[in-house]
């Protein structure tokens, strides 16, 4: 009799084991997602290798600005998007790296928040995934980087600017992302204000001249009569070829014409950005932990900021094409170093800056950084030297989380792109510690990562998005 109940206890026990096998055979997907400030991207991955089958995108996904239900909404969105009905019981696990989340304490607001969202989407869509993971969206960005690292350094520079510890995939240390108004130093807002006060400094007599007077000018609508540079404009625009004053191109290369990229940096009309840098809400800045908020936009056109700093409008970007990029050669050599600027024309200025300036919300002076990344590709003084000084900053926090030689450090964000305005200078500087910035785009690629480990994958070894 004994022999018969361990023989059926066996059977029953082989054919739970030949169930689960089954199960987890047939839930062979995942799904990975990036929530920003400004949108929401996911991901559906093969739980086996990572290749990417599917996208989608939707609203913003900042788990402690965007309410609950909204958030949910918006991540029910993207994930049905990129998940076609008939796959969404093959999903067996998803993981989303969120702004304004960490797990800094059980009861985070934020991840809480993320948590409650996504199980509700999920639910929604009839995904019954056997591992749900959140995380903060520098931590997805973090395993990102090739291998999917479990240690290292994570350092956001966009609209903001932040730099994690990360040890076992997770946040241990923190430094910055204060916010505008108590630090970011070095990101596209502290560069942006740097752009206008040098302006108003060149205004008023107490600072070098700088073409950044005339592009922040033109970007915030100054009137041409005040602006500075405007007999010399005047006579290299009745030579457009040829001659010692001859035209370059508007926007081309380098140029800010039409500023675009991925979400166009700084354009005074509209940040974008994940937060996209770009997103009035400061990315890199905490707001609530350590949210990029707007650091994401890979590269672009102005300086690799757009996405990061938000779009120029393409009045400012047809400016600043022409007043800082437009006059090549021979042409920018013609235009003196102190204009003729009277003290009424000077006074005009500020008299139509400053309320340009007040009227909109601070922040939104990041849209202003990719001006200055143009002047210093063009050898104006003044902006090398706030580039320079930026970059000073973002090295700050790299120190304060003692680097150790050889130590990996990811960097997301669109001042320290492929094109970024800061990348060479800061790698310089990181030199002196044995460190090399290995940068990526966004979060996706990491959650895709975590999303497979939560899945009893092994940790990835490449690229696989």
């Amino acid at each position: 009799m004994n022999n018969d109940l361990n023989q059926d206890s066996d059977l029953v026990r082989k054919r739970v084991r030949d169930q689960m096998r089954d199960l987890v055979r047939d839930r062979d997907l995942v799904v990975g997602l990036d929530a920003g400030g400004t949108r929401t991207r996911a991901v559906l991955a093969s739980g086996v290798d990572g290749r990417v089958l599917g996208q989608g995108v939707a609203g913003p996904g900042n788990a402690l600005t965007v309410p609950v239900p909204l958030l949910t909404d918006h991540l029910a969105e993207a994930v049905a998007r990129a998940v076609p009905e008939a796959d969404r019981a093959r999903v067996g696990a998803v993981a989303g790296g969120f702004a304004g989340a960490a797990e800094t304490a059980p009861d985070e607001p934020g991840r809480l928040n993320a948590l409650a969202a996504l199980t509700a989407a999920l639910r929604r869509l009839g995904i019954a995934a056997d591992s749900v993971g959140v995380s903060s969206d520098i931590e997805a960005a973090f395993a990102s980087a090739p291998g999917a690292p479990a240690d290292g350094l994570a350092l956001v520079a966009g609209t903001g600017v932040v730099a994690m510890r990360i040890r076992d995939r997770r946040c241990a240390v923190t430094v910055g992302g204060d916010g505008w108004l108590l630090g970011d130093d070095g990101g596209g807002f502290w560069i942006g204000r740097s752009a206008v006060r040098a302006a108003l400094r060149m205004a008023d007599g107490r600072g070098g001249p700088t073409t950044l007077a005339d592009a922040v000018g033109r970007a915030l609508g100054v009137p041409s009569g005040a602006l500075p540079y405007v007999e010399e404009r005047m006579y290299v625009e009745e030579r457009p070829y040829g001659g010692p004053a001859g035209l370059g191109g508007l926007g081309g290369e380098g140029g800010l014409g039409g500023v675009g990229g991925r979400d166009g940096v700084g354009s005074p009309s509209g940040a974008g950005g994940r937060d996209g840098l770009g997103s009035p809400i400061g990315e890199g800045s905490r707001d609530g932990v350590g949210s990029r908020e707007g650091v994401e936009s890979p590269r672009s056109a102005g300086g690799g900021l757009n996405h990061v700093l938000g779009p120029v409008s393409a009045d400012a970007s047809a400016s600043a094409s022409i007043s800082i990029s437009g006059a090549s050669g021979s042409a920018r050599e013609r235009l003196p170093a102190e204009p003729e600027w009277s003290p009424d024309r000077r006074a005009a200025y500020r008299m139509h800056l400053l309320p340009a300036v007040m009227a909109e919300p601070p922040i939104h002076l990041a849209r202003l950084a990719p001006l200055v990344a143009e002047a210093a590709r063009h050898e104006d003084a003044v902006a090398r030297a706030i580039l320079d000084e930026a970059a000073d900053h973002l090295l700050e926090p790299v120190r304060a989380l003692a680097p150790r030689q050889g130590e990996r450090i990811v960097a997301t964000g669109g001042l320290l792109g492929p094109e970024g305005p800061l990348t060479a200078l800061l790698s310089e500087r990181l030199k002196a510690f044995g460190l090399t910035l290995d940068w990526v785009a966004d979060g996706c690629r990491g959650a895709v990562a975590l999303a497979r480990l939560g899945h009893g994958g092994p940790p990835p070894t490449s690229r696989t998005t």
